[in-house]
């Protein structure tokens, strides 16, 4: 048997369906060889459509998604979109061809050394080097492509391998299965659960891939436990599910995030490091970690599990809920609150008709527009943060967003792969101007396979998550604008339906009308993202202008340039007390400096001098030679009625950037020595 059509019958032996790519010289051979086989080639307009197509192909299926690519340059426009495959775990499979192995030692035609390129961003990558090889191979890279965690391998093939002649066959394809939980540890887990005062599970993406939400719905309504998801694990709980506390994963302390901060246990269920980094969870009441999940836990400072429990997840489910039985560990009441203000944010903006349409407007018509079971497809760009935090889902994989490698120009390929994957149900990709531009021939091949899927732009003629982010950290933004063809007419020209957005009440009929088309539909649609900094202020994401402004105010940090106040502010968190809380004790040793940027506080002090209580407003900073040395404080501040929102510095942090910013320590140095000087005068 030729080496191409060895290498076809193995991946029918797969089971292979799709293999999305653009053909080349170097892979001609296996070109042919699918001219007899049932799996269907699938001619995409770009290598990175292929590999964002394999993508959502195989999250949705659960089966390795194939994308092709020729040697040299098709190899690398296949970069991208396998990266974006391998951080979000879904499992891929990556062919491309090579030169002939009689010209690789030496400068030659478009050859290059693609085995090396691939490594950082797959699983394992390989080059053929015999025929006879082949079933091994292919067998090896579909087995660990599906193996938790899941993600993309690559195999070469030169085209004079493909010539060789083979006498071996296609291996059986064997299943394998995730261990079993330890018994021991599953016992631990339910004794730290039964004794917390407020326990809470974050559910990332290895829920969905376990296909463990019933045993997951099954455990938070025995105990009462809240259940959180990450982006990437929207649909772990459904949206309508009293226990369900919604979305985490904007860097501001979101009312969700705030729920976490008081808990005192997480359980931490199918959760990547990837998805929403810990030290932005992890905070505020100090709290124990359980991780439950196919592997062992990742080593993170912020991250530290004190029961960890690899395995299959269904069944670390399944055995803690048997051991924990019906003992209800938490009470509604300590956590409806954060549901409700949630629940009042969604409704907050959908009957606005402002023009251009907010996005909180956007998502609440496409919310309703879509059923339990459609698919929506998130790019990158403002419009995902939005769509993290605004669109939430009833079931698992009906909201696909690139979130680890977050990767623009990822839906509109991703909508093909999700109507690939499931004819029946809708598909709706939400893209930024920018990023559907990015990919936008593959419009192309969705208007070829006839798909009814709908692309859904907010348009705004900016990188408008850039601008968020400049703003938000500078107070302007720099040269994010750009000029957009007539998406209307450019629809038209590849034979879509095009659609534009006039007003806000507009929306829902275009929507309605779009998704029952019999092919793919682009809709314009104008955004409002004044919104962005709105929502940023709302949530207390203090931009770091504003941060380097109030430091400059204070007494210690009066003498820093702006580049050092820039730097401090950096490692600045944020922190919010409730009234009454104390904020620090005196007495009490301390190393953090506090900077209240918003609410009341009350200084307290047992000395005799001491008058009464003095209070202090935004912009008062207290604690700040506590950084220098630690010390124990002279005094005891409480946050007021109103609470109190603070900026805190960790002095043990400040020393060490202090260590590695010298210019910082000289312009400290000349601030104390001016006070020390006035003091003694």
């Amino acid at each position: 048997m030729k080496a191409s059509d060895l290498f076809v019958r193995c991946l029918e032996q797969e089971g292979v369906e799709y293999i999305f790519g653009v053909p080349g010289e170097e892979n001609a051979d296996i070109m042919m060889s699918l001219l007899d086989s049932p799996i269907e080639f699938v001619v995409c307009r770009h290598e990175q459509g292929a590999a964002f197509i394999a993508d959502i192909y195989g999250r949705l299926t659960g089966k390795p998604g194939v994308c092709l690519g020729t040697l040299g340059p098709g190899a690398t426009n296949l970069l991208t979109g396998v990266a974006d495959a391998n951080m979000d775990r879904a499992p891929l499979i990556v062919l491309t061809g090579q030169g002939s192995t009689s010209r690789l030692h030496k400068e030659s035609h478009q050859a290059m050394d693609v085995v090396s390129m691939f490594r950082p961003v797959v699983k394992w990558t390989t080059t053929i080097a015999n025929a006879d090889t082949i079933p091994e191979i292919i067998r090896k890279a579909f087995h660990l492509a599906q193996t938790e965690k899941p993600g993309a391998v690559h195999i070469e093939l030169s085209e004079d391998i493909a010539k060789h002649r083979s006498l071996v066959s296609p291996l059986v394809v064997a299943s394998t299965s995730q261990p079993e939980p330890n018994a021991g540890e599953i016992a631990k887990a339910a004794e730290l659960l039964r004794s917390a005062e407020f326990p809470l599970i974050l559910a990332g993406n290895g829920v969905l891939r376990a296909r463990a939400t019933d045993q997951l719905v099954a455990l938070c309504e025995a105990t009462g436990m809240p259940v959180a998801n990450t982006f990437m694990g929207k649909g772990a709980i459904p949206q309508s599910h009293p226990n369900c506390l919604y979305t985490v994963g904007l860097s501001a302390r979101d009312v969700v995030t705030l729920a976490i901060e008081e808990a005192d246990v997480v359980l931490a269920i199918g959760y990547d490091l990837v998805e929403y980094h810990p030290k932005l969870w992890n905070r505020g009441r100090p709290k124990q970690v359980i991780s439950i999940d196919a592997l062992a836990a990742e080593v993170d400072a912020h991250f530290a599990p004190v029961v960890d429990i690899p395995g299959d997840i269904t069944k670390s489910l399944e055995h803690l809920l048997s051991v924990i039985g019906d003992e209800v560990l938490v009470n509604r009441e300590q956590f409806a609150s954060y549901r409700e203000t949630m629940q009042q944010e969604f409704e907050q903006y959908a009957d606005d008709t402002g023009f251009p349409v907010k996005p909180q407007r956007i998502l609440s018509d496409v919310r309703k527009a879509l059923g339990p079971d459609d698919i929506l497809l998130s790019d990158v760009g403002a419009h995902k943060m939005w769509i993290g935090r605004y669109y939430q889902c009833e079931g698992p994989n009906t909201c696909m967003i690139s979130n680890g490698f977050c990767s623009m120009g990822f839906a509109l390929p991703g909508a093909i792969g999700a109507k690939l994957s499931f004819p029946d149900r809708k598909a709706l990709a939400i893209c930024g101007d920018g990023g559907f531009m990015m990919n936008v021939q593959e419009l192309e091949t969705a208007v070829r396979l006839k798909l009814p899927m709908v692309i859904l732009i907010w348009t705004d003629s900016q990188y408008g998550l850039i601008r968020w982010k400049q703003e938000a950290q500078f107070g302007k933004n720099s040269h994010i604008d750009f000029e957009n063809p007539d998406f209307v007419k450019l629809a038209e020209a590849f034979g879509a339906i095009g659609k534009r957005v006039e007003s806000a009440d507009q929306l829902p009929g275009i929507l309605a009308e779009a998704l029952e088309a019999d092919g793919p539909v682009v809709i314009d649609c104008p955004v409002n993202y004044d919104e962005n900094m709105k929502l940023s202020r709302r949530l207390g994401e203090i931009p770091a202008a504003t941060r380097s402004h109030w430091l400059k105010q204070t007494d210690l940090f009066s003498g820093c340039g702006s580049d050092s106040l820039e730097v401090i502010s950096s490692f600045m968190e944020e922190r919010s007390y409730q009234a009454g809380a104390s904020i620090c004790e005196e007495g009490v040793d301390g190393s953090e400096v506090f900077l209240l940027v918003d609410g009341e506080a009350e200084v307290q002090a047992s000395g005799e001098d001491q008058a009464g209580p003095i209070s202090l407003g935004p912009g008062a900073c207290f604690g700040e030679m506590a950084i220098l040395a630690d010390q124990p404080r002279s005094a005891t501040v409480v946050a007021g009625e109103n609470g109190a929102q603070t900026l805190v510095l960790d002095g043990g942090v400040f020393r060490e950037a202090v260590l590695k910013q010298p210019t910082i320590g000289m312009e400290l140095l000349e601030t104390l020595s001016k006070r020390l000087a006035d003091k003694t005068a």
